[in-house]
């Protein structure tokens, strides 16, 4: 048995090339092969998110608190509020965030393949991402 002492790892500031506005990323645990879990914990401010992505074998948001915004690509731009549950499929090219005004944090939970848990793409564009408020 590993134990994570909550405080014992250090929060990182989301990198701009993966996300857009202030985010912080809180990890919590990596499981160790041959499991191949991640899962940390993610906190946008009002109007960051991440760029549109896909996760190789999906991922699972679990909202915490706030209220964001996320979006399948092909799909319109859902709201969703602490207490939802996303599953997006494995290849699923989708992006997620806070809402222009309300900050919003998740635990994200994804699984590795190859020792890869995500695939970045482009960013979400300002005028996409502020559609939602028309």
């Amino acid at each position: 048995m590993h134990i994570v002492r909550g405080g014992s790892q250090a929060s990182v500031k989301g990198p701009a090339d993966f996300f857009t506005g202030n985010v912080r990323i809180d990890p919590l645990f990596n499981a160790t092969e041959p499991a191949r879990v991640g899962c940390a914990s993610v906190t946008f401010e009002p109007g960051a998110r991440s760029a549109w992505h896909t996760h190789p074998l999906g991922q699972i948001l679990i909202v915490t608190s706030g209220c964001g915004w996320t979006q399948c690509e092909d799909g319109p731009i859902e709201v969703i509020r602490a207490g939802d549950v996303i599953w997006c499929p494995p290849g699923h090219r989708h992006w997620h965030g806070a809402t222009a005004t309300t900050s919003m944090t998740h635990i994200a939970v994804q699984e590795y393949l190859n020792g890869k848990a995500v695939e970045w793409m482009e960013h979400v564009t300002d005028e996409h991402y502020l559609a939602r408020e028309g």
